[in-house]
């Protein structure tokens, strides 16, 4: 059974960026001081023969407990998820590397209001929205050679609904 974390950007940060209007990022009024701007908030990170495209994904909700067996990675470019629901969702990854283990995958609860950027290389769970069908603004790599790879685990890990905070559970019929 997988520990959940509270997703910051301290304990992301081997993973990636947390995207998020927060202090310490650095920010500053714009459009006479009518907007605030939340500046540069991930790294985007592209090989030579691809593109940044964004795009909306639509999850269904996973039910829990729910098993993962497998973890996916984009080895040429980076991969960012920014809920457009505000509805919190879950975030599995574990380290960029040639070997994958059970024991490196960490599991993140996201609060509804933060995106994740996945690093080139790291490793992830597939698109985990619970409660209802969200939308996410996704940006990420297009262009040619694979950017996509699956890894198949011999052995599983579990989600169980126990581990997910109560905001979630009180407020969703999938959990």
């Amino acid at each position: 059974m997988l520990k959940i974390e509270v997703l910051n950007e301290v304990a992301f940060a081997p993973f990636g960026e947390v995207i998020e209007a927060r202090n310490s990022v650095k920010h500053f009024p714009i459009n006479s001081g009518n907007t605030e701007r939340f500046h540069d908030l991930m790294n985007i990170e592209l090989d030579e023969l691809g593109h940044a495209i964004v795009s909306i994904f639509r999850g269904l909700p996973r039910d829990l407990p729910f098993e993962i067996k497998m973890m996916e990675r984009h080895p040429l470019g980076s991969q960012a998820f920014i809920p457009l629901n505000g509805r919190p969702y879950l975030v599995v990854v574990a380290p960029a590397g040639e070997i994958l283990g059970i024991k490196d995958i960490r599991l993140f609860f996201a609060q509804g209001h933060q995106g994740v950027n996945y690093r080139r290389g790291v490793w992830h769970h597939p698109l985990l929205a619970l409660g209802e069908t969200s939308d996410f603004l996704v940006i990420d790599r297009a262009g040619s050679g694979v950017n996509c790879e699956e890894f198949f685990f011999e052995k599983s890990v579990w989600i169980h609904p126990l581990t997910i905070p109560d905001v979630v559970s009180s407020s969703t019929s999938h959990v």
